[in-house]
């Protein structure tokens, strides 16, 4: 939420105003109620002051942009852009109610199964606007909102740019730092396809760690720290235990510092967290991707099955599995990150000498051969033996050798008795008993937080009083923070004894997180009119509410 007063909301045909969404730079999102077909839509209206053209032409193209890429799934989807009366241009786009990214990262532990899946979903629709000729160039948390399908969608194309001015980026005005790479701090700044690989990378990593990824709990934070950590510091791998080393490894590679180590596309991304997913078993997401380039693009002999199915005219479903034809297959290549980060897990046995003999094939030493089957596959009948006596060439009956497997399978008997036992004594008085496991206490009841400090000096800056042609008057509300309060803390605001049919519409508490203002909407008819504010620490903990009323003469 922007710290200045939003604007009023337009008067639009054709649709009836609800309540304001979010304020940013140059523009307002106000809800609003369409009602022929009747849906609730997401309203972005641009500031009556911006006088910048150049802003202007951002706005029309983020509409262009958002048009042509809003049939993708996860992609906010556009419906109309126009123009108010009151000559402002404006936005109608697709309402996601539930909490975006942006609220969600901080409040809350975001599994892993959760991010992997967003990250994947996200990475189709980077890799359709790349497709396009588009770079986003602000992907973070705040950008992805949560759809009535509890789908992920990407928003906010405003500072988007053609793929082919990469290298011709005026400035990094209206990026967000935390999660934005060093190539656009650089002099002069830089941008391709592998940019966005990292802002995306960036914010799955917040998502999971609960904060960007070169911010650091206890110490400065300000804009200036976090470009030194971006641009020269390594990046710190996520300390959660439910976390795999293959996901350290995906983001360590897509957050490379230098670009060139990088994945070079969104969709090489998405895979490598598509395997993740396998690795730990999960679902595998499928990651939709639009191409709609005139003709295919030529394949080079080491793209696999899961290019040939993303690079067609349509939505075509990314595989996770780099499958090929059964037997020979193609060679195995080698790992083109291998300077960036450490493979995982690299058989024993594999090296510059060569991979080793492959499952089911005989083996090159003295060793006796083995042959896999599949499960459940059936052994190869065994030759039945002879039931009756067989006769010789002069017509006599012929005895039949006595059979031996009685004999056989007692020995064998014999040998496992023996074995267990040896087993079972050489424990029992060699092998020393092995010191108890350590182990964790579960359901502890966990020390209660101490409660942060309160806020002071709350003030009162009344924006509008309701008069005229408005229909609610407007009041900012400033505080100034308590002693020792963090980046991880916020501020929880309301009417004090607000009646219950009043809570739609203002709002029975308000979540403020980086700023200590915020513009309420005064209910008509509230007597006494006081405000409440509280401080909350990341664990939960509130403090008291402190009071202020309003006069209102």
């Amino acid at each position: 939420m922007s710290s200045r007063p939003p604007s009023p909301p337009p008067r639009l045909p054709g649709y009836e105003y609800e309540q304001l969404l979010g304020s940013g730079g140059f523009a307002d999102v106000f809800l609003y109620r369409q009602f022929r077909p009747q849906r609730r839509v997401a309203i972005k209206v641009l500031l009556s002051n911006v006088l910048d053209e150049s802003v202007r032409r951002l706005f029309d193209a983020e509409a262009n942009v958002m048009a042509q890429m809003s049939t993708h799934p996860s992609i906010v989807t556009i419906h109309q852009a126009e123009v108010s009366d009151d000559h402002r241009p404006y936005i109608v786009m697709e309402y996601c109610p539930r909490p975006n990214y942006g609220l969600r990262f901080r409040k809350e532990r975001i599994t892993v199964a959760e991010a992997l899946r967003v990250g994947v979903q996200i990475a189709g629709a980077v890799e359709t606007a790349h497709r396009a000729g588009i770079l986003h160039r602000d992907i973070k948390p705040a950008n992805i909102l949560v759809t009535d399908y509890n789908r992920p969608a990407l928003t906010d194309f405003g500072i988007s740019i053609a793929t082919a001015k990469g290298e011709d980026v005026e400035d990094s005005q209206g990026m967000s730092i935390p999660w934005s790479p060093p190539e656009f701090f650089a002099d002069p700044p830089r941008a391709d396809v592998r940019s966005d690989v990292f802002s995306l990378a960036a914010t799955v990593y917040s998502l999971l760690a609960g904060r960007t990824p070169f911010e650091r709990r206890g110490q400065r934070n300000t804009a200036s720290d976090l470009i030194h950590r971006i641009s020269a510091e390594p990046l710190q791998a996520l300390d959660r235990p439910d976390v795999p080393a293959e996901l350290n490894r995906v983001l360590s590679i897509a957050m490379a510092k230098d670009p060139a180590g990088r994945y070079d596309t969104a969709l090489a991304f998405g895979r490598g967290l598509q395997q993740v997913e396998l690795a730990l078993s999960l679902p595998v997401t499928q990651m939709d991707v639009l191409d709609d380039r005139a003709a295919p693009v030529s394949q080079g002999e080491d793209d696999d099955e899961m290019d040939l199915h993303t690079r067609i005219r349509k939505v075509a479903t990314v595989d996770p599995d780099s499958g090929g034809a059964t037997g020979t297959g193609p060679a195995p290549r080698l790992d083109p990150f291998a300077g960036v980060a450490p493979a995982l897990g690299a058989p024993a046995g594999t090296g510059p000498g060569g991979p080793a003999a492959a499952p089911g094939m005989p083996s090159d030493g003295s060793g006796e051969s083995t042959l896999l089957r599949p499960a459940g596959a059936a052994l190869a009948p065994a030759s039945p033996a002879p039931l009756a006596a067989e006769t010789g060439e002069d017509g006599a009956e012929q005895k039949q050798p006595t059979t031996a497997w009685p004999f056989v399978t007692l020995a064998a008997v014999l040998i496992v008795v023996l074995g267990v036992g040896a087993t079972l004594g050489a424990r029992y008085f060699l092998v020393p008993e092995p010191d108890p496991i350590a182990t964790t206490q579960i359901n502890v009841p966990v020390t209660k937080q101490e409660a942060p400090g309160e806020p002071t000096d709350i003030e009162f800056q009344i924006i509008s009083s309701g008069e005229g042609t408005e229909k609610t008057g407007r009041i900012k509300v400033s505080w100034e923070p308590p002693a020792g309060y963090t980046q991880e803390d916020h501020y929880l605001v309301r009417w004090k004894d607000l009646p219950e049919q009043y809570t739609d519409r203002y709002g029975a508490q308000i979540d403020v997180y980086g700023h200590n203002s915020h513009v309420l909407e005064i209910p008509p008819q509230l007597s006494p009119l006081c405000v409440e504010v509280q401080t909350v620490n990341p664990n939960g903990a509130a403090s008291a509410p402190v009071e202020e009323c309003l006069e209102i003469g």
